[in-house]
């Protein structure tokens, strides 16, 4: 018999599944209708503040410094209208939990996750990518991919990654 799991740990997984639930509902809606809920946001940012009420603040400045990152860039790539303001506070609320130790990996998580989906979008329709590759990317093609969900994938992945321990905690 094993011996129990302490409260943390267990409020820890609550947590993760919560914030899974939050990420999935601000991906649908962004495909759905092409707008994350400010809601979601929101909720993401409750959940932080019991998550680092769990961890009684350590990591909190490494976790704000890689919300801070996320919304600097995030911020520039929504002034050259690459992102949504949206993607850009989905990104930074849930990099909160990433802290800067795993914001790589989910950076590179989200970035592979949009990647593929880009993929996916143009070879489902070869003649709209035959067009976008004639005009060099200067027409008008509408609006891009639903990027809340590469970060809500991106997020899952890491979080769920690290608190299983499939993926490796940093410096190990």
């Amino acid at each position: 018999m094993s011996p129990p799991v302490p409260l943390p740990e267990i409020a820890r997984y609550v947590l993760v599944s919560i914030l899974t639930i939050v990420l999935v509902w601000a991906a649908i809606s962004d495909v759905i209708a092409r707008r994350i809920p400010n809601a979601s946001v929101l909720a993401i940012l409750g959940l932080f503040v019991f998550w680092a009420g769990f961890e009684r603040g350590a990591g909190l400045g490494s976790q704000l410094a890689a919300a801070g990152i996320v919304f600097v860039v995030g911020y520039g790539l929504y002034a050259l209208n690459v992102m949504g303001a949206g993607d850009v506070k989905l990104f930074a609320a849930t990099a909160l939990f990433m802290g800067t130790s795993h914001l790589p990996e989910f950076a590179l998580a989200t970035v592979w996750t949009g990647g593929l989906m880009a993929i996916v979008s143009l070879a489902s329709r070869p003649r709209r990518a035959l067009v976008m590759l004639n005009l060099r990317g200067k027409g008008d093609f509408g609006r891009g991919i639903p990027y809340g969900v590469a970060i809500g994938v991106g997020g899952i992945v890491v979080l769920w990654g690290h608190l299983t321990g499939w993926l490796p905690l940093s410096g190990s």
